[in-house]
């Protein structure tokens, strides 16, 4: 296992983290304690979960894993949660106010066995609650010792830099990472929230890298997916996100490409699609999940895989989102280009090409 700093501060953390989403859901107890076990062992360290994965049952689970096990392997851990998301049937029951995130991360902690978490994360933003106001709590919870650092979730790149910039205003933490899904087939992150994310040093911690079981090429174009799959099975969200991917071209292409890389280097189309995700710019660790041992050290031994210039570049092109063309497209982002030499700015270059359409022929 490799390792990487957590944003900008002096924690090692694996280079690929364990999400614990589907425990007490897909993975029995008794999996998850097997999956947690070959985790650590193997070298990982950063175990990421929400006080929301199965209704808590996920941190649950986690928490008594840590009371089974001896301190010489749960001191390894690098323990991350979330908090913002609906947690009972009243209106303040979620959010990221003071009174709710108080009260979430205590719930948290309790269910974890726990006195601090390493990383609390917000688990999305909350556009009643006055950013202020959460990062005073995120500030008063690391000084009461409840936790050590405080990561984002889910934050567009606006959102991300108010976030940091109100944070060193008022003199307080600022989040170290941001985790937000992002992989080949879901790269429009790139548009704002990574180079936002680049600007303060802020660690990405990509959910969902291998998009939902696509990038792992068990899906095939035209076919009716395996009731056994996430794609076939009858969860709603899982349906919605799988017809999102399978109805664009581009993933299709940038799947099979992802399989011709495998074959060619002897690795799997999982083992590929982690690889090309963990050496993105600005990348810390992306979050797995896994249902069964095998598909853990699969996603383990993506760790060491690193892939060539030319694989790398393939899959960048493939996947690359395709904007319209303003504000993310070539008139949008050569408008926003300076050149210290070369006479002309980038916008000009592009309109002397003009169009081979007949209305931009001149």
């Amino acid at each position: 296992m490799k390792y990487r700093t957590l944003g900008n501060s002096g924690v090692a953390v694996s280079k690929l983290a364990l999400g614990t989403m589907y425990f007490g859901s897909e993975n029995t107890e008794e999996e998850a304690f097997a999956l947690l076990d070959a985790f650590v062992e193997a070298g990982g360290n950063l175990v990421d979960t929400s006080n929301v994965y199965s209704g808590s049952v996920s941190e649950q689970i986690i928490g008594r894993w840590l009371a089974d096990r001896p301190a010489e392997i749960t001191d390894r851990v690098v323990l991350a949660s979330k908090g913002r998301y609906t947690t009972g049937p009243d209106v303040n029951d979620l959010g990221l106010s003071r009174r709710h995130l108080t009260r979430a991360l205590d719930a948290s902690l309790h269910r974890l066995g726990v006195e601090t978490i390493d990383l609390y994360q917000m688990h999305g933003w909350d556009a009643h609650t006055p950013i202020e106001e959460t990062l005073s709590f995120i500030d008063d919870a690391i000084r009461a010792g409840k936790i050590h650092y405080a990561g984002l979730s889910n934050f567009t790149g606006w959102q991300l830099q108010l976030t940091v910039s109100t944070a060193k205003a008022m003199g307080v933490h600022v989040p170290l990472t941001l985790q937000q899904q992002y992989s080949l087939l879901s790269r429009e992150s790139e548009f704002e929230m990574v180079p936002a994310a680049l600007h303060n040093n802020i660690g990405l911690l990509p959910w969902s890298p291998l998009a939902g079981g696509f990038l792992t090429g068990k899906y095939q174009r035209g076919t009716t997916p395996a009731p056994d799959t996430r794609a076939g099975g009858d969860n709603q969200l899982y349906r919605y996100v799988s017809e999102q991917y399978s109805s664009v071209d581009r993933n299709w292409a940038t799947i099979d490409e992802t399989v011709r890389i495998a074959r060619e280097t002897g690795a799997t189309p999982a083992q590929v699609a982690l690889s090309w995700i963990a050496d993105r710019p600005g990348v810390t660790a992306p979050v797995f999940g896994a249902r069964t041992l095998e598909q853990l050290h699969e996603s383990i031994a993506a760790a060491d895989l690193t892939l060539d210039d030319e694989a790398t570049a393939a899959l960048d092109k493939v996947s690359a989102p395709t904007p319209g063309d303003y504000p993310y497209g070539p008139f949008g982002t050569t408008q926003r280009d300076r050149r210290l030499q070369g006479g002309d700015q980038a916008l000009g270059d592009l309109v002397a090409q003009g169009s081979d359409h007949p209305l931009g022929r001149p």
